[in-house]
């Protein structure tokens, strides 16, 4: 499986923190739903409703990130009917962009046409933590 950090992104990151290398986060991330594994790069298994959606999030607790509130993705679904979401991608961008982290979704979601999809919780971990 290989949901997890971007691994170019982790080397950013790692860089700045221990090199003093300048990085400069995201101003904003979305979301984009996936019918399996999104792969290394996060362009795999994309759902067939392919538009990202801005989100908003806590402060960070304990190793991990949550939105802030249930997002609804659409209103409507208009794509493939139906269909299972089961993982999720971040992105710096509503369209291209720079893929950031990806995460298989706690229970899989299945929509249907005309149906609305909202995902209860998201969450972006970092682990492991030392506790």
């Amino acid at each position: 499986m290989t949901v997890g950090v971007n691994p170019v992104i982790a080397d950013m990151i790692l860089d700045s923190l221990f090199s003093g290398a300048a990085w400069t986060p995201p101003a904003a991330s979305y979301v984009q739903l996936h019918t399996g594994d999104p792969g290394v790069a996060g362009t795999a298994s994309v759902s067939s409703y392919a538009t990202r959606t801005v989100l908003a999030w806590s402060p960070s607790a304990a190793g991990s990130k949550s939105i802030s509130a249930p997002v609804t993705i659409t209103a409507s679904w208009a794509g493939a009917s139906p269909e299972t979401i089961s993982h999720v991608s971040y992105w710096d961008s509503p369209a291209g962009g720079t893929f950031i982290i990806s995460d298989q979704l706690v229970a899989a979601v299945t929509v249907i046409t005309g149906s609305p999809v909202t995902i209860p919780s998201l969450t972006a971990p970092v682990s492991p933590v030392a506790a």
